[in-house]
């Protein structure tokens, strides 16, 4: 019989995100302090948001809302790359990108991290964009999870395929 395993990735659920998505677009458009700023938020492209609004103050409040509204629907905001507002013209427009996977950089560190300080027998493999955990007993996985609960990779971490 195969060691038990989990896998260690970093994915946002992009339905959990679109609603996230348009009910900010909503309150923005119903909500008295942003009437008449033409304050908006839409996509602007597979995993890209872009903001915009007339004054920078109404763009910073905008990216709240929508921060918000992702918090509220279980989206970590460590997911989303929201860049500062710029000012193009007549409009200030702030772009953010939503970060899916776990980049080679950072799967060392953790790789590092369970080497150093999990449990005796624990092997970590990088797989793409995702690290596989393996280890002889159950229970030194779970100080593995709990252990990469604990620290801050700068990414969102989710645990799959528990066997």
């Amino acid at each position: 019989m195969a060691d038990p395993s989990f896998d260690v990735v970093s994915k946002v659920d992009r339905q959990e995100v679109d609603n996230a998505l348009n009910q900010a677009a909503k309150e923005l458009a119903t909500r008295f302090d942003f009437r008449g700023t033409g304050t908006t938020i839409s996509w602007s492209g597979q995993d890209a948001v872009t903001l915009e609004s007339e004054t920078e103050e109404r763009c910073r409040a905008a990216i709240d809302v929508f921060k918000e509204k992702l918090v509220k629907r279980g989206v970590s905001l460590k997911a989303l790359d929201m860049g500062e507002p710029t000012r193009s013209g007549q409009v200030h427009r702030a772009s953010g990108t939503l970060k899916q996977g776990i980049d080679q950089e950072t799967a060392k560190k953790i790789s590092k991290k369970i080497r150093d300080e999990g449990p005796k027998g624990v092997q970590a493999q990088i797989q793409g964009d995702q690290l596989r955990v393996s280890g002889k007993k159950k229970d030194h996985l779970q100080e593995v999870i709990s252990l990469l609960n604990n620290s801050d990779f700068g990414v969102a971490l989710q645990f799959e395929n528990y066997r």
